[in-house]
């Protein structure tokens, strides 16, 4: 309801021209179409919303219907009589067109691809069909940030996961107030799921989507961002959502900020950036409202299902099966909004780690962290609506969820395998030590800069080996050297074990560079060498060869010593890639040579080649080794160039005294050298065509990622690590106390109840031990604090009722209840009640005894008694008096 009392805030300055508008804009042909939701009470509903539409609106209206698939449609002619525009039911491959109204046949599924609707068998079962999910999500894939749903009455909750859709793309969604629909089910779950960005009754639904058509472009004007004036009111609106969430948003793509902000300027039917900023001043809630738009919190169980398989049947097997018994699993989910994603990864882990054969189970320890804290008390309670049937199988439905009324429950079991906590991932400690990091489709809303950032961050997270799960439009770019791909079309990668490190790391990270260095990054100033150092430097500097350090690509990560004779910076832009900087002479040769070093652990030396160096030559020896220690250079490359004297054949040989044959080897040489090149240079050109033809696999692959992705940083220092182990500490400690306060809220409403019955009542264990009691409950039996724990049968108690342990245990074998009437000192009686105690999951626990007072009745049935006799006793003289008389007037 929070929703509707601010759409109903609109500014008067724009009310007229939403009165004035009777259709809705066209742009470069586009027309709107609007996906309308109904089941029981619907007909009339659609009826007052279709009469309140002009029959040139310029709007397609698509009705999705829970029709009885056993009987002919008739709703089109029903319809027909409200409605000036024409009304028709679908066929296969309907085209849409506008001032037209489409009505679902019975017994099919709809779809929307290109403006063609289409018709499918119904997949699911009778009576677990969701066909207004179904279209509503179709045309959200179709119509992206164009398309409008309309929930109207109906039972159950279908539509709220297709609203869903629409609002991750941008689109708008209108659901009827609760209190004018006959059947307030759907309208009701979406609201509560969050998703209404318009609440009114339904008489009113239309003209809000023709006000909201007027005010917003049907196309987002991208270049519009770059203008100097947009750029600055999109910083204003940054700075007060700053202010007052404390987030800052500046490190989101511009145009999603933009296309977020263009939709709440259009439900609120205002035209420019400027006023909307003047209204975000005004009205506190909106920036609330505003806030929950750009976290864009639209998730679903198990998205990507054929990702999720590929999880479960291939990495996790053999991940799980390297693990030792008893060893815990650590997961981190940041960006995790209402849970889905986190209870997902849950069930997944859960059923991977049963089908792995071993006497001891791992513990699975799972961490959720999310910017919104509404969405993270969403997520904690574990309930959801019934319609996520549509992406949850029947037989995970069964084994980890509860039905209930309002939908479906997360069961205890993933629950607590799940720790929920608000969280920044930009600015806030990372979690450490983790074996699986799910972060997905969260990266594609981050600017290319902040993508840079967060995937070192993701390595430093993980352990050796560690997985990372990324959405379908996300990957980790340049940072091959960080991840490797399970698989080429993967968005499952494995963290290798690289911890070289280029450049220093400074956290939290700095997403704007400058000219200067602050305090803590300013060099200090170095200590002074020892003279083994200066010693070692020396010989370093004079007598040590030239030598570059590079990864198993080439990339060179490390200079020793002079190397520009070997060495030099190719044309164009800026390459570090031995293999492009080496020298004409050796560009042929190194490459070989340093692919044979990969695949042997022996070194491979070029001996005597000739290198031309400042008009002269020079001969050198290149030594190229892998090395094998381990340690951080493990898997890395050493290239040693180290200068040699020229053959003496070379310095002794002259034109006049050359002997024959030896002209004829030497032209045999050449050609001979002419022709490995050859063969050589084409190996290197199929190889660079080869990686050009990766490369653009993977660059087609990335669709919303335009920017390459880079890694430069990464925290290494114990500092940050400490600030992680103390960031989780938190995040337990906060999960703890929330059940903490539960079960004190809990247990201060069962004392109160109990106090407020002023009824004695005893609880007893399985072993009748005492477990609880009610102050009353002394009065009877001798309690005391000290007595949870002991038997009953060791207590002295008022009652005459030496029964009472073998009645409590006739009840637990049979599971029905036992009530009599029993005296105690003092001419009490009270009335005794067993009942067996049940847990919510429906386990016997224990027996529940109450006490109840019956003295008063007992002694008011004594005075009757003694009535009873007394008059029992006067009609009897009575009646012997009355048979002498007889007698007397006899005689």
């Amino acid at each position: 309801m929070k929703v509707k009392s601010v759409t109903k805030s609109v500014p008067k300055r724009t009310a007229p021209a939403a009165r004035q508008a009777t259709s809705a804009p066209k742009a470069r042909g586009v027309f709107p179409i609007v996906g309308i939701g109904a089941s029981a009470g619907g007909l009339e509903a659609l009826e007052q919303f279709l009469g309140r539409v002009p029959a040139d609106s310029g709007m397609a209206f698509v009705i999705v219907q829970h029709l009885d698939p056993t009987h002919k449609g008739v709703m089109p002619e029903l319809l027909q009589r409200a409605t000036g525009m024409k009304v028709i039911q679908v066929k296969d491959r309907t085209p849409v067109r506008p001032n037209t109204v489409y009505v679902i046949p019975p017994n099919k599924d709809m779809s929307i691809l290109h403006g063609v609707l289409h018709l499918l068998e119904p997949a699911a079962p009778r009576g677990l069909r969701l066909p207004i999910d179904f279209f509503l999500r179709s045309l959200a894939h179709d119509r992206q940030e164009r398309s409008i749903g309309v929930i109207l009455s109906g039972m159950g909750s279908d539509g709220t996961l297709g609203l869903r859709a629409i609002k991750e793309k941008a689109g708008v969604a209108l659901v009827q107030e609760p209190a004018t629909a006959k059947f307030d089910g759907m309208p009701r779950s979406a609201i509560e799921a969050g998703l209404a960005d318009i609440v009114a009754p339904v008489d009113e639904l239309p003209g809000k989507i023709i006000a909201y058509l007027h005010s917003t472009p049907l196309i987002v004007k991208t270049e519009e961002i770059a203008d100097d004036k947009a750029q600055g009111t999109l910083a204003k609106v940054v700075i007060l959502l700053r202010a007052h969430t404390g987030h800052d948003f500046s490190l989101y793509k511009k145009n999603t900020l933009y296309r977020r902000i263009e939709r709440r300027m259009g439900i609120h039917q205002i035209t420019k950036m400027a006023t909307y900023v003047r209204y975000l001043q005004e009205n506190s809630q909106e920036l609330d409202l505003l806030f929950k738009e750009l976290l864009i919190g639209v998730t679903n169980f198990f998205r990507d299902p054929a990702t999720w398989e590929q999880l479960r049947e291939q990495a996790l097997p053999s991940f799980l099966a390297s693990r030792s018994p008893g060893q815990a699993l650590r997961a981190w989910v940041p960006g995790c909004s209402t849970g889905e994603e986190a209870y997902s990864l849950a069930i997944v882990l859960k059923e991977a780690s049963e089908a792995i054969p071993s006497k001891e189970r791992f513990t699975i320890q799972i961490f959720a962290t999310d910017l919104d804290r509404d969405a993270i008390d969403k997520a904690r309670q574990g309930l959801y609506p019934e319609s996520i049937a549509a992406d949850v199988t029947p037989e995970r439905l069964s084994r980890f969820f509860t039905k209930e009324e309002r939908g479906y429950r997360v069961r205890k079991e993933i629950r607590e395998m799940v720790i929920f906590a608000p969280q920044n991932l930009i600015m806030d400690p990372p979690f450490t030590k983790l074996d699986l990091l799910s972060c997905r489709n969260l990266l594609i809303y981050l600017t290319a800069e902040v993508q840079k950032k967060l995937i070192p961050l993701f390595h430093y997270s993980l352990k050796p080996g560690g997985l990372l799960f990324l959405g379908s439009a996300e990957t980790v770019g340049d940072a091959t050297s960080l991840f490797a791909p399970l698989s080429a079309k993967s968005r499952l990668f494995r963290r290798t074990g690289s911890e070289l490190r280029t450049e220093p790391v400074a956290f939290p990270p700095s997403f704007s560079a400058g000219p200067l260095l602050s305090a803590e990054t300013r060099p200090s100033p170095k200590p002074s060498a020892s003279l083994q150092c200066l010693a070692d430097q020396l010989i370093l500097q004079r007598y040590a060869p030239p030598a570059v350090l590079a990864n198993d690509k080439g990339d060179i990560l490390y200079i020793s010593g002079r190397t520009g004779k070997y060495l030099e910076p190719a044309a164009g832009k800026a390459n570090w890639n031995v293999f492009a900087m080496v020298r004409d002479e050796l560009r042929y040769e190194v490459p070989g040579a340093f692919q044979k070093a990969l695949r042997q652990k022996e070194s491979v030396t070029l001996h005597g080649r000739k290198v031309g160096t400042n008009g002269g030559t020079q001969y050198v020896d290149v030594v190229i080794q892998r090395l094998v220690e381990p340690g951080p250079l493990q898997g890395l490359v050493m290239i040693v160039f180290a200068d040699v004297a020229a053959p003496v054949a070379t310095r002794a040989a002259g034109p006049a005294s050359e002997p024959h044959a030896g002209r004829t080897r030497l032209t045999e040489l050449e050609k001979e050298l002419l022709q490995v090149r050859g063969e050589a240079r084409a190996t290197h050109e199929e190889m660079q065509t080869s990686q050009e033809e990766l490369r653009s696999t993977n660059e087609e692959l990335q669709s919303t990622n335009e920017e390459l992705q880079s890694t430069n940083e990464e925290l290494t220092t114990s500092k940050e690590e400490m600030q992680s182990l103390n960031e989780e500490l938190q995040t337990v400690n906060a999960e703890q106390q929330a059940k903490v306060d539960e079960l004190s809220r809990t247990s201060n409403d069962m004392k109160n109840l109990l106090d407020s019955t002023d009824i004695a009542t005893l609880f007893l264990d399985k072993d009748l031990n005492v477990r609880r009691f009610t102050p009353q409950a002394t009065k009877i039996i001798k309690l005391i604090p000290g007595d949870v724990g002991r038997p009953i049968t060791d207590l002295t108690s008022e009652l005459r009722y030496p029964e009472l342990a073998d009645d409590a245990r006739t009840v637990l074998q049979t599971l029905a209840s036992a009530e009599k009437p029993i005296s105690a000192r003092g001419s009490r009686w009270f009335t005794v009640r067993i009942m067996p105690y049940r847990t919510l999951d429906d386990r016997i626990d224990g027996v529940v005894l109450t006490f109840a007072d019956i003295t008063t009745a007992k002694t008011l049935e004594a005075k009757l008694r003694e009535k009873q006799a007394l008059l029992e006793s006067h009609v009897a003289k009575q009646a012997v008096k009355l048979e002498r008389r007889q007698k007397r007037a006899q005689t």
